[in-house]
């Protein structure tokens, strides 16, 4: 039988550079505006998103002008390295172990491109060991907090005393597009904010969570309704309106599915936490879980507060919850390119 495999450490970082939300509809006013004839009826998106603040790897004024694809890539290179570091040193601390320690690393991240990988680039300011495995993963999207964890929990269950440090960094505002402007474009610039987070994941040790079960469910048909799309100057993003009604139509069904193969049922679950894509995903996810109204109080709250980060976002959320108390049972969900809902579900470490 596996060994357990448990969750040592959260730890999330931002970086500095703060943005209000109204200065973001201004800022993508003086941008779109003249491009999108339809833009003031647009900017409700921009009160409605349920955001106050979010975080970006460069002040505002930087997105004014122009940026080519090699440009946008040096700001990834330099900005995410920073926050896995951060993010990482923090979960090691608060873990108790050093980077020496460190079997596998498993690295999440779809807004940049990285060759040699951000976990490479970091290993001479953190102390891997050369031996260390590194598993660097492209392309999971909003659903690369959970699916990412689903991983990096397999690869530690693989030996007793095995111990992984998994890492999602996102950087969503260097997908910001302004030479051609369509409602996805308002709607990014609306919503896109960007951090990072790290996990300490070990087999058959002590932790606030025991990773007790995963599962996704990828929709046939769906291609279209989220990812990135390569344009001239970087990856553009595809983001279609249907996505609230799609999880409303489409979750209850799935997460039935995912959960039957745990032996588990929806009622079963003590608290579901979710990737806030957005306020009218938060509504949606809801009630597709049959939820009250309010419920998803922790989701709202780093959305307000930080925006949708894509992969990071979600275990923002897990830290949120774990800070007061983790439930018994607890089932982590998101979307992301596909169409996939993820899922990796969590019991209270005795």
């Amino acid at each position: 039988m596996p060994p357990t495999v448990t969750l040592l450490s959260l730890a999330t970082a931002t970086p500095p550079n703060a943005l209000d939300q109204d200065v973001a509809l201004a800022s993508a006013r003086a941008l779109m505006a003249h491009k999108f004839g339809d833009f003031e009826r647009m900017t409700a998106v921009f009160a409605n998103a349920g955001i106050l603040h979010r975080q970006l790897a460069r002040p505002v004024e930087w997105y004014l002008a122009p940026r080519d694809f090699t440009e946008r890539t040096a700001v990834y290179l330099e900005v995410a390295l920073d926050l896995f570091v951060e993010a990482a040193g923090k979960a090691l601390a608060e873990a108790g172990i050093g980077a020496e320690e460190i079997d596998t690393i498993v690295t999440v991240s779809s807004t940049g491109i990285a060759t040699p990988s951000l976990e490479a680039r970091a290993m001479a300011r953190m102390g891997f060991r050369s031996d260390v495995v590194r598993v660097p993963v492209f392309g999971l999207g909003c659903a690369g907090g959970v699916s990412g964890l689903a991983l990096a929990a397999k690869l530690t269950g693989g030996a007793p005393r095995s111990t992984t440090l998994f890492v999602t960094v996102e950087l969503c505002s260097l997908a910001l597009r302004t030479a051609t402007v369509d409602k996805a474009d308002i709607v990014a610039a609306a919503l896109f904010g960007d951090g990072a987070a790290a996990c300490v994941l070990r087999a058959g040790d002590e932790g606030f969570a025991v990773i007790a079960g995963s599962a996704e469910t990828t929709w046939p048909g769906t291609l279209d309704i989220m990812g990135w799309q390569m344009e001239p100057d970087g990856l553009g993003v595809v983001l279609n309106r249907a996505i609230p009604a799609f999880a409303r139509r489409n979750l209850p069904g799935a997460m039935t599915q995912m959960l039957t193969g745990q032996g588990l049922q929806i009622g079963d679950v003590d608290r579901f936490i979710c990737h806030p894509g957005g306020a009218k995903v938060v509504d949606a996810m809801e009630t597709a879980l049959g939820l009250n109204q309010g419920t998803l109080n922790h989701e709202r709250e780093v959305l307000r507060d930080h925006g949708n980060m894509s992969a990071p976002t979600v275990l923002f959320v897990l830290d949120q919850v774990r800070k007061g108390e983790m439930p018994p049972l607890a089932v982590m969900t998101a979307f992301g390119p596909g169409f996939t809902a993820s899922t990796v579900t969590l019991r209270r470490a005795a």
